[in-house]
């Protein structure tokens, strides 16, 4: 039911009113319809009330010409019976001849009995005999007569009226049609012009936001538009906007000093280092500043992924991930390409690649040996990593994304570096637009036998 909805505000608000108001006019049909309804009844016992209480015998204007005159004249639809018009199969209609009875007791009527019900026309002996005082013209074969007998107080005979039970006039609705159609098109049509001049400044909005989350430039922003309300939030995102890419400026030369300023240090360190006669000695001096060097790197990878320089380009990600395990097979490491689904799309080569290596290193050093997929599920690219060693805790699962985060408290390089290699290509997975999933890998007792990394990747 809900994929039927509009998903947008201004669909929203006019079925919302469209409904409200066909509801509206369903109500006012309704009543329109019962009062109709209640007119045709009172029409109806009226005019039998009126045939029995006129005399049969005198004749009646059927309506006036246009000179005035009389154009016609109808005898009376009565008829004079010695026994009850009520036949042995058929009910009489007790709340129409408690109706009846009223209208004719104020008309100072003395009944003796009364009875009315509801006849086939085809059913009907004195309209289908032709008596003299009934013409035949103007009754339909195929539908209903109200039948009303009447015997007054001393007297043997029994006065019979008929009426033509017909269906509700359709020229009564006409009138109600036509005014919801104009309802609907004032109404529906004027709300859709004002919520037009809300709805548009506010998806060109949303497009921007979304630009500026990808892209972090304040070039290009919106000039504010539409309703004051909208303008004010349009300027006040704005304002916002040109402050967070500042700050981002502002980043970006803070950490460009910082790596120039460090790694140079530590260059002319690394040289000085030469000088040391223990080769254990200097051998661990240069492991621990190229551990400060890598993790300086992975700090200032991590800060820049939010600003990609480089565009996407359409790449094979099947052969990009193929290429990764050769590397790691180059090296001797237990990586092997398992199932996998040609699948090419916007990428940022560069990046995604670093992603994976980490992904895969951890694997390695964890689990032993990684297992690599690429396949298509759900209009995404999912590539698995799966290794064979202990898993994390599921309470630890999603704090293993965050920075400096380690399944291990040691910072040693060779048990794991500085923490920063999940968060990164968590990172990268965002900036494609995915995710990226930690899950542990049970077998059928319910006994961890290794961890699933999973970057999903959308294709559009």
């Amino acid at each position: 039911m809900r994929r039927f909805l509009p998903k947008s505000l201004l669909g929203q608000m006019l079925l919302s009113v469209a409904l409200a108001l066909l509801v509206a006019q369903g109500l006012s049909g309704l009543l329109l319809f019962r009062a109709e309804e209640r007119r045709r009844e009172t029409g109806l016992i009226n005019n039998l009330a009126f045939q029995l209480v006129s005399d049969p015998r005198i004749d009646y204007r059927a309506g006036d010409g246009e000179d005035g005159r009389p154009s016609r004249t109808r005898r009376l639809r009565i008829e004079r019976a010695l026994t009850s018009p009520l036949m042995s199969d058929e009910v009489s209609d007790d709340d129409r001849e408690e109706r009846l009875q009223e209208v004719l007791t104020e008309q100072g009527v003395e009944i003796e009995e009364l009875v009315v019900l509801v006849r086939p026309v085809a059913r009907d002996p004195y309209i289908n005999e032709g008596a003299q005082r009934r013409p035949r013209e103007g009754w339909d074969p195929e539908g209903r007569v109200v039948l009303a007998g009447l015997k007054r107080a001393s007297e043997d005979q029994w006065l019979v009226a008929r009426v033509p039970l017909g269906g509700p006039e359709p020229r009564s609705y006409s009138g109600l049609i036509t005014q919801t159609l104009v309802l609907y098109f004032v109404l529906v049509g004027g709300l859709a012009f004002l919520l037009r001049r809300i709805t548009r400044p506010l998806a060109a909005l949303t497009e921007r936001m979304e630009r500026f989350a990808q892209t972090r430039e304040a070039s290009g922003q919106l000039e504010p538009t539409g309703p004051s309300d909208t303008r004010r939030l349009i300027a006040a995102h704005n304002a916002m906007e040109a402050r967070i890419a500042a700050l981002i400026d502002e980043k970006d030369v803070m950490l460009g000093a910082i790596g120039h300023d460090l790694k140079t240090p530590l260059a002319a360190l690394r040289v000085r280092i030469e000088s040391v006669e223990d080769d254990a000695e200097r051998d661990r001096m240069a492991a621990t500043i190229e551990d400060i060097t890598s993790s300086l790197d992975d700090i200032l990878s991590l800060a820049r992924v939010g600003r990609p320089s480089d565009p996407l380009e359409r790449t094979e990600l099947s052969a990009l991930v193929d290429s990764v395990v050769e590397e790691f097979e180059d090296m001797g490491k237990d990586v092997t390409l398992g199932t996998t689904n040609r699948v090419a799309m916007p990428l940022r080569a560069t990046w995604l690649r670093r992603a994976l290596r980490n992904l895969v290193s951890n694997a390695v050093r964890y689990g032993e040996r990684a297992r690599v997929s690429v396949t298509r599920e759900d209009g995404d690219a999912v590539i698995r990593i799966e290794d064979d060693g202990p898993g994390i805790p599921t309470q630890d699962l999603t704090a293993m994304l965050e920075p400096f985060t380690r399944g291990e408290a040691s910072r040693n390089r060779e048990t794991g570096g500085a923490g920063l290699g999940l968060t990164l290509a968590r990172a990268i997975a965002e900036q494609h637009g995915g995710t990226l999933t930690l899950s542990n890998r049970k077998d059928a007792s319910n006994k961890v036998e290794g961890l699933i990394a999973e970057l999903r990747l959308p294709l559009s």
